[in-house]
C-alpha cells in the first residue's frame, strides 16, 4: 500500500475517515478509480462504498454522455 501525507492548514478540522471517503469517491467520479479501487481506499465494501456515494453528490453510475449518446447511436 502506497502513502500519501497532506499538509492540513491550522484551523481546518478533517477526519481521516471522512477524508478518505470524499476523496475515493471524487476520484471514482471522475474517472481516475475504479468501483473497487475507490472503496478500497474508503476502507469498505463495494456494496458499503456505493452506498454512500450519495452523501459526496456522485453517481454509481459513472458513464459519460458522450458515450451513452454513442452507444445509442449503434441500435
Amino acid at each position: 500500500m502506497k502513502y500519501i501525507t497532506i499538509n492540513i492548514p491550522e484551523g481546518v478540522d478533517l477526519e481521516a475517515k471522512e477524508t478518505s471517503r470524499f476523496l475515493a469517491a471524487k476520484m471514482y467520479e471522475c474517472g481516475r478509480l475504479s468501483l473497487g479501487q475507490a472503496a478500497e481506499l474508503a476502507g469498505l465494501s463495494k456494496i458499503a462504498f456505493s452506498e454512500i456515494l450519495h452523501d459526496y453528490d456522485v453517481s454509481l453510475i459513472n458513464y459519460p454522455s458522450s458515450e451513452i449518446s454513442r452507444d445509442a447511436a449503434q441500435f
